[in-house]
């Protein structure tokens, strides 16, 4: 196939399927709800700040809907991530298994640990980590010592693995735990994409020892900037919401603190518009999977192009719809891209990988063969919930 016929059949299916007025974007929040009385709320009372009865509710609330046991609100679903593996024990100098295929914010919160980011190969089956790839290549290169897991080429310890839901479809947990356990790692899920998703029935971010969600302007529920650490640890959520909060020892005046601590509490402004946003998310994930469904009808029996569909075991949100071009047409990827954004419809490829960054060249890391045929060849769709609404393309 010649890059102008797989980039024009691309752009007309996409124009027989979204609005044709219009620039459509990637992904944009929608606020039909309760969101302006929640916030006006906030400024009425004047409780905008880090302190008011929206944090405490998003907070529940949050827990409730996915399952977790606990839930604490921060800024940004990077401070979740960053606080989530300090909670679970990684030591500077760690190495931290995540994924190359990943947005950077995935190694920089192991790099503010002082943690070296270890980089695993994916999975063509869920775009995340490959559990059974990883488990064979840590036991050609580490050694168990106690509790410890050791790589033998640099001596350093690999304290916990970060398993990123992609573009909210879950990695094989079951399998990931498996080698965790078997190598003493920490599980961290990295669920910044995946509210809302499931693995066989447990929402993610809730199978590891913590998670972290992020709910800025382009997720599927957002609070404009903020995040969340989800646990079923008491103890570590105590730990979590001291920590983020400055490590300030509560008291009714004197101001004092017994740890180094993090300005990271959600605002109660942010928690107010998650408040309202919650109460609509499972209207927003319906959405989306039925605009999931009209692209996979729409794109099968192209050429040289497939839908990416969620995993058997998994319930996924999609937050981004993904196309996947055959190692034949990937040569066309950014001839694709150009013409769909020319054509008003905003359109990205994946991540650059982790070991292509300057800053994280040098990252130990095993075969990335699958990851790097993913980024050569896929292209996010626009997903916005409103784009899943039954009249849009009819």
């Amino acid at each position: 196939m010649s890059v102008s016929g797989i980039a024009s059949d691309i752009v007309k299916t996409l124009k027989g399927l979204l609005p044709s007025d219009g620039t459509i974007g990637l992904h944009e929040p929608e606020f039909k709800g309760n969101e302006r009385s929640y916030v006006n709320e906030c400024i009425d009372t004047g409780w905008v700040s880090s302190v008011g009865k929206f944090v405490d509710r998003f907070e529940s609330e949050l827990a409730d809907y996915t399952g977790a046991r606990r839930a604490v609100a921060v800024v940004n679903g990077t401070s979740a991530l960053h606080m989530a593996l300090m909670l679970a024990g990684v030591r500077p100098s760690d190495e931290i298994i995540i994924p190359a295929l990943t947005f950077v914010a995935t190694a920089n919160a192991v790099s503010y640990c002082g943690g070296v980011p270890h980089l695993a190969d994916a999975s063509e089956e869920t775009l995340g980590i490959d559990p059974e790839k990883l488990g064979d290549y840590l036991k050609t290169i580490t050694r168990v010592e106690g509790e410890n897991c050791i790589n033998r080429a640099t001596g350093r310890r690999i304290s916990a693995v970060v398993p990123m839901h992609t573009l909210g479809h879950p990695v094989d947990m079951d399998l990931l735990c498996d080698v965790a356990g078997r190598f003493n790692l920490a599980v961290v899920e990295d669920a910044a994409e995946s509210l809302g998703s499931y693995y066989r029935g447990r929402h993610t971010g809730t199978i590891g020892l913590l998670g972290a969600l992020s709910f800025n302007g382009n997720k599927i529920a957002t609070t404009g900037g903020g995040g969340a650490i989800l646990t079923n640890d008491d103890k570590l959520a105590d730990m979590a919401k001291h920590l983020t909060t400055t490590a300030r020892i509560k008291h009714s005046w004197t101001i004092s603190h017994d740890a180094v601590g993090y300005n990271y509490r959600m605002p109660n402004i942010n928690a107010a518009l998650g408040c309202a946003q919650l109460e609509r998310i499972t209207d927003f994930v319906e959405r989306k999977r039925a605009l999931a469904a009209r692209y996979a009808a729409a794109f099968e029996g192209i050429k040289g192009v497939r839908f990416f569909v969620e995993p058997s075991f998994a319930r996924s949100n999609y937050w981004l719809n993904t196309l996947l071009l055959d190692e034949e047409s990937a040569q066309f990827r950014d001839a694709v891209l150009e013409a769909t954004n020319a054509a008003g419809i905003a359109t990205r490829p994946l991540w650059t990988l982790i070991n292509k960054l300057r800053m994280y060249e040098g990252s130990p890391s095993m075969g990335l063969s699958v990851a790097s045929g993913l980024e050569a060849g896929a292209i996010n769709l626009p997903s916005s919930a409103i784009l899943g609404e039954d009249h849009v393309g009819t």
